[in-house]
């Protein structure tokens, strides 16, 4: 069987990146750029760091910054409706996880008008036309939401997130700039992190990995392990780490598919509005330790990537429990919590066991779960 290997035709890396987006917006016979931001970044003038670059070239734009944490199908709708009235004829995504998979959402109902109820994009939707062009400009260490196939909406309604896995909807540039991400506070960059972690380890686990997916997640961790603890504490050195750690993630997991820590995850944000990259770090080492039996020899690899020396003279129980206890000390270290204790409601436990078996990342754990073992994990983290 063939394998597929997608990535963005362009991405710039390093500080001072965003500069290079006017030469591209004149290359590309750009005119007017739909801005995709949320508000918090708008007030804080890291927006500006991008629009100055527009401004010095005389490039016109239009800010759309009605995006949520975890982002609705309301706001998708309203952008779709607010990029109509711009007359703009691309898209500029700056933020993390929401504003690009808000974006990718938008671009690609433009270019596929069918699907503008929003929730007929669920799964691998059938979208005949590429998405308008997405320049995307990442503020967070983590979602690598720039260089993957995948976004994910927030049916409020229903009170559940469903994941969209579209070709169409990758941006055609990403622009990976360190200086983009130096004002994030500390637990946002523990929490955002840690998402890349888990998108590493999940991705390197995953039932399609293979070959060159494991050379882009071993990487990822071992740039992560190496490089979070200082981009918590806001050094040079741990934000252009993390910053290259979580692209280099979602070259990988975008084209394998995720497992079970992303299913479980996105129901806790549905729910709770649960920060995703918290969610993920809290359910991580014990979605690994139920994994375990399931890896084969991974765990040796995922503990050497973490730091872990000796791991070639440990049995497999001993490397095993050296990945799960590093990981754990990891997450630690940067203040996440532990426990689910502040976040779930035992009654809610059913439904969200549900809805994490119904989601679309599910398939792809490495040992197939079932209702009962998800109610199991959860229950673990009471």
């Amino acid at each position: 069987m063939a394998k597929r290997i997608v990535l963005n035709e362009t991405s710039y890396h390093g500080k001072g990146a965003v500069r290079e987006i006017a030469a591209e917006v004149g290359a590309r016979g750009f005119k007017k750029a739909f801005i995709c931001s949320d508000p918090d970044l708008v007030k804080f003038g890291v927006t500006k760091k991008v629009t100055d670059v527009l401004d010095e070239a005389g490039y016109e734009y239009e800010v759309y910054s009605n995006i949520k944490p975890n982002p609705t199908i309301e706001n998708v709708q309203t952008g779709v409706a607010a990029f109509k009235e711009s007359g703009a004829d691309y898209l500029i995504a700056i933020g993390g996880g929401s504003s690009m998979d808000t974006s990718k959402a938008v671009g690609i109902i433009i270019a596929n008008p069918e699907f503008e109820d929003v929730r007929s994009l669920e799964g691998v939707a059938p979208t005949k036309n590429p998405s308008v062009p997405i320049i995307a400009v990442p503020t967070t260490a983590g979602t690598a939401a720039e260089v993957t196939i995948n976004y994910v909406i927030t049916d409020v309604e229903k009170r559940r997130k469903f994941v969209c896995v579209d070709t169409h909807d990758i941006p055609v540039i990403a622009v990976i700039d360190p200086d983009m991400m130096s004002s994030m506070p500390k637990g946002l960059t523990a929490a955002t992190g840690m998402d890349a972690l888990t998108h590493a380890i999940e991705g390197y686990t995953t039932k399609d990995a293979w070959e060159m997916t494991d050379m882009f997640h071993l990487k990822a961790i071992e740039l992560i392990a190496q490089n979070l603890r200082g981009a918590v504490e806001n050094t040079e050195e741990g934000r252009e780490g993390m910053a290259l750690g979580q692209y280099v993630a979602g070259m990988g997991f975008s084209n394998v598919g995720l497992g079970i820590v992303h299913s479980m995850a996105h129901s806790l944000g549905a729910v709770y509005d649960t920060p995703h990259g918290v969610a993920n770090a809290i359910l991580l080492p014990a979605v690994m330790e139920y994994n375990a039996d399931a890896t084969g020899d991974k765990y040796k690899y995922i503990a050497k990537a973490m730091g872990v020396e000796g791991t070639e003279d440990m049995s497999q129980e001993e490397y095993r429990k050296a990945a799960v206890d590093a990981v754990r000390q990891l997450s630690i270290d940067v203040g996440i919590p532990q426990d689910l204790k502040e976040i779930v409601k035992e009654e809610d436990i059913q439904f969200l066991s549900e809805s994490a078996a119904a989601d679309a990342c599910a398939p792809g754990n490495p040992k197939d779960a079932g209702l009962k073992d998800i109610i199991a994990i959860y229950k673990s983290l009471l």
